[in-house]
């Protein structure tokens, strides 16, 4: 009775999280859609280079995409933590990591200055991966 109700307990844990998971990415694409989408994709370039598989991706990586400024020759790989960052404060991001990023313009002026945005759109980004 006991294994039942812990396998009970676990299956529903296991729904609920999936559900804020699915949450979490649907807000996260409204955010995209209507704050970054005018210059990105998922999975094409546009104005900035599409985001398929940003996470974990070398910056300043995508081959069919040339126009880079601030992450030409860039020497770091996106996570999470900088991909908020990122998109906090794009001029703050470059005078900060200057040591790891290839120039010090960006075209990119959004700024997505709520924490819990940012992280729906990182989650967003994760489920394009």
């Amino acid at each position: 009775m006991k294994n039942k109700t812990v396998l009970g307990l676990l299956m529903a844990a296991t729904v609920a999280f999936s559900a804020s998971s699915a949450m979490a990415a649907s807000k996260g694409e409204k955010l995209f859609k209507h704050k970054c989408s005018v210059c990105h994709k998922i999975d094409k370039n546009a104005v900035g280079p599409m985001l398929k598989g940003v996470i974990g991706r070398k910056a300043g990586s995508v081959a069919s995409f040339s126009r880079y400024n601030a992450m030409k020759g860039a020497n770091f790989t996106w996570n999470e933590a900088l991909i908020s960052e990122w998109i906090t404060n794009q001029r703050k991001f470059l005078k900060t990591h200057k040591d790891m990023v290839g120039g010090s313009r960006t075209a990119m002026i959004v700024h997505i200055k709520k924490e819990k945005d940012r992280k729906a759109i990182i989650d967003y980004l994760k489920t394009a991966q």
